[in-house]
């Protein structure tokens, strides 16, 4: 294995770069807000899944395959879950609505994100699956001072905890001035949030000491997180929406609730995702989700491979904003056809690369040295270097009719540049080349005649 450099990560609740410190070397933890499903997981949702699975990659090249876990959640509990199985399941039993809809919208989504190049986290638990845990937190939220029941509700009492606030750097104070919204009257504080709350008898519901209800959304990830990674583990993540105020309810929860002083020693969010510089919305039009995107003809009127869509992704840092425009697909695709398909062997990812992804995930550096290794045609370290990245272009197996329409195409392009008809050939290479199949001109040693080879570079 080769050697990784000393790993800096930007830290949001400290907001500085620093040195990364696991706890247990030997166990590095990490925990990632998963998709609510109850619907098609779209682009933006893509970005948070793809930089993590890098990191993923990263600290188990790092660390050892055995001594990373990765845990990112599935929440299948949620009002918009209820309100989804009700319009499109109207004749079924509620739970059973609830259920082909989750059903259906998690099998999408793990088939969109293996194709998008991302492995299987360790562990991946179903919020569902984790109400016995809630319902003890809550219970200890209760019972040290730091929630309270109202109106059917159990809520956390934000002016219970003297620094909630630290990871956004909103003052509780300043929220409450800010307010622009009327408090509940069953609330203490503006600012206080749902952990449990009554469902009626066409809700789902769990039994639970203060009746029978649901969670509230943000004591889901801490029950999850602390059942699978500890009271305290290495690092959290998610996208730059989610941190006020899920982050922040998920820290004051269980720092109050465990009696620690942080939940994570390293928050990382990665930056907002906009489409054709505007932002993604249906009301907008330029809503799309990773399924039509590599399956439909709705960006840009043709399909995009998920290996494209990846690079695409890869090529901004992920704090940073993203444009993701047809232009920045196309750019990555040429990159990915210029690449070559090697096996990944022994060889080990080349220093150039990591340096790039231990500095704080510079994505945009490591592509680049990426491209030059790709250059220097040391296609060993540039399979493994690629592989760190996830972004080892697919080597293609062809069939006799698939090669025969090409060499077709092949044959009319050096027809056109035979009568000098330059923009019909460029027209061929560039739609050859948009299905990944690279050509290489060349004269013919005996004749001198000119003569194109080609290959498929995904």
């Amino acid at each position: 294995m080769g050697r990784t450099p000393e790993l800096k990560l930007y830290n949001t609740l400290t907001r500085e770069k620093s040195v990364f410190a696991p706890i247990d070397p030997d166990n590095v933890r990490m925990y990632v807000c998963g998709p609510t499903v109850y619907d098609f997981a779209h682009i933006g949702n893509a970005r948070p899944v793809i930089v993590f699975d890098v990191l993923f990659r990263l600290l188990r090249h790092a660390f050892g395959e055995d001594h990373v876990t990765y845990a990112r959640n599935i929440t299948d509990v949620d009002d918009k879950i209820n309100a989804r199985a009700l319009r499109d399941h109207p004749g079924l039993p509620l739970n059973e609505a609830i259920r082909a809809v989750t059903e259906k919208t998690e099998t999408q989504f793990h088939a969109d994100v293996a194709e998008l190049g991302c492995l299987e986290p360790n562990v991946e638990p179903r919020a569902t699956d984790n109400i016995a845990e809630m319902i003890q937190i809550i219970d200890k939220l209760i019972g040290n001072g730091h929630a309270y029941v109202a109106a059917g509700e159990v809520l956390f009492d934000t002016k219970s905890m003297a620094d909630y606030g630290q990871l956004s750097k909103r003052p509780l104070d300043e929220q409450q001035a800010g307010a622009r919204v009327a408090v509940d009257a069953h609330k203490k504080n503006p600012g206080d949030f749902v952990l449990w709350k009554l469902s009626s008898h066409n809700e789902p519901g769990w039994e639970s000491p203060w009746g029978r209800g649901r969670p509230g959304w943000h004591i889901e990830c801490s029950a999850m997180s602390r059942r699978y990674l500890g009271d305290i583990f290495d690092i959290h993540g998610g996208g730059l929406d989610l941190i006020f105020p899920h982050h922040e309810n998920e820290i004051a929860q269980s720092r109050c609730a465990h009696g620690t002083e942080v939940m994570a020693n390293v928050w990382m969010h990665n930056g907002f995702v906009q489409v054709e510089g505007r932002k993604m919305s249906k009301s907008e039009g330029n809503f799309v989700t990773i399924h039509e995107l590599m399956h439909t003809e709705t960006f840009g009127g043709r399909k995009w491979p998920g290996e494209v869509l990846r690079l695409a992704m890869l090529m901004t840092h992920y704090r940073e904003p993203i444009d993701f425009s047809i232009k920045r697909l196309e750019e990555a695709e040429r990159l990915l056809a210029k690449w070559p398909t090697a096996e990944v062997g022994d060889a080990a990812p080349d220093v150039s690369v990591l340096n790039a992804l231990a500095d704080d995930l510079n994505t945009v550096a490591a592509v680049q040295a990426l491209h030059a290794l790709a250059q220097a045609g040391n296609d060993a370290v540039f399979a493994a270097s690629a592989a760190l990245l996830g972004v080892l272009p697919k080597k293609v197996e062809i069939d006799e009719a698939f090669a025969a329409a090409v060499d077709a195409l092949v044959a009319v392009r050096l027809e056109m540049l035979k009568a000098k008809n330059f923009a019909e050939a460029d027209k061929i290479r560039d739609e050859l080349a948009a299905k990944g199949i690279q050509l290489k001109d060349g004269k013919d040693p005996a004749t001198g005649e000119r003569v194109t080879t080609w290959e498929v570079k995904r």
